[in-house]
């Protein structure tokens, strides 16, 4: 396995690239907007290609990377389906798989330091963002932080993972990089309480001061979203209630992006073809499924996806291709829901 932990000194933020090979797929968590070029030259370095930028939570001291990013590469955005984020590409839940090509991170939904906080889990380590630190814990005063919450976060489901796990948190002041599960719970003076009302009185007694770039970074942060006007004002795409006319007409070829378990927990617009989006780029060039499907039959195709960002990206690439035809469906199968669109499951 590739793995690279990267630092931002100004703050004090770890961001981690993991992939299965060289020449593999990629994806890095909490990346920081300032050092987007560094990572872009290291996964050149490293002959990648990264296919997903993760957040484990929104982050209140940095700009993420993940808008830069999805410009710059194409990527899929991902967090917590609990995000106020305008729109990412990807929300996960408690019990999901975070996966590239070769590697599979269990999700647990982890609140308290935020309501929408997420840890990821290999075999041997965790990714803990800031509900677990290095001799510490992620404060609970904002962002619908509780106390309460982190501590089962902690306790009950961090603190239960084996104690060789190796805790790669998303930050750290002090200048350590790595702990384990058994140092936190011998020697992390935050877990050395002996009730969870012993934890809220010691994390409501912290009276920090706000992170110095809170007013800034939460603003930004909630607005990474992909702007799906852009692709409306060129006429590339259609509501969800055009879309309930459009479905099942025969000249429409319907293109699922969503990964497999998306298609599995929140159901697919019947009739539709499954294409997950990272394979867009091989079946819209020359010769591709979509590049006949749209040259030789002439159906309209019709990309959707789970909030529209990752259709909207395939429909500017598709129409680069040469696909005239290709439009997607604004808001994705949020805005279907909505509509009362029909599923199958």
């Amino acid at each position: 396995m590739i793995f690279r932990q990267l630092f931002d000194s100004v703050s004090g933020t770890y961001s981690y690239l993991l992939a299965s090979r060289r020449g593999g797929e990629a994806m890095i968590i909490d990346p920081v907007l300032e050092k987007v070029n560094r990572y872009l030259g290291l996964i050149k370095e490293l002959d990648l290609k990264l296919v997903k930028a993760v957040d484990t939570h929104m982050h209140a001291d940095h700009i993420t990377g993940l808008g830069a990013l999805r410009d710059k590469t194409h990527c899929i955005t991902v967090m917590g389906e609990q995000t106020k984020a305008d729109v990412v590409s990807m929300r996960l839940a408690d019990g999901d798989k975070l996966t590239i090509e070769g590697l599979a991170l269990d999700v647990i939904y982890t609140p308290g330091h935020t309501d929408d906080s997420y840890s990821f889990i290999l075999p041997d380590r965790v990714f803990t963002g800031d509900t677990l630190l290095i001799r510490g814990t992620g404060r609970t005063d904002f962002q619908n932080g509780d106390p309460r919450a982190q501590y089962e976060s902690i306790f009950g489901r961090l603190l239960k993972l084996p104690e060789t796990t190796l805790v790669y948190p998303a930050h750290d002041y002090k200048g350590d990089t790595c702990s384990t599960i058994g140092e936190e719970k011998a020697f992390n003076p935050r877990l050395q309480v002996k009730s969870v009302d012993e934890y809220i009185a010691l994390m409501n007694g912290l009276n920090l001061p706000n992170p110095k770039m809170m007013d800034v970074a939460i603003p930004a942060n909630m607005r990474v979203g992909y702007m799906q006007e852009q692709i409306a004002n060129r006429g590339w795409s259609v509501s969800a209630e055009q879309a309930l006319h459009l479905a099942g007409q025969p000249d429409i070829a319907l293109i699922d992006l969503r990964e497999r378990t998306e298609r599995e927990r929140h159901g697919i617009i019947p009739g539709s073809l499954h294409v997950p989006y990272p394979s867009l780029q091989e079946n819209i060039s020359a010769g591709g499924m979509l590049h006949e499907l749209a040259k030789s039959t002439s159906k309209r195709i019709l990309f959707y996806c789970a909030f529209g960002e990752r259709s909207a990206m395939a429909v500017q690439a598709a129409q680069d291709a040469g696909i005239a035809s290709a439009c997607h469906i604004h808001g994705g199968m949020g805005a279907w829901k909505q509509v009362s669109g029909p599923l199958s499951h």
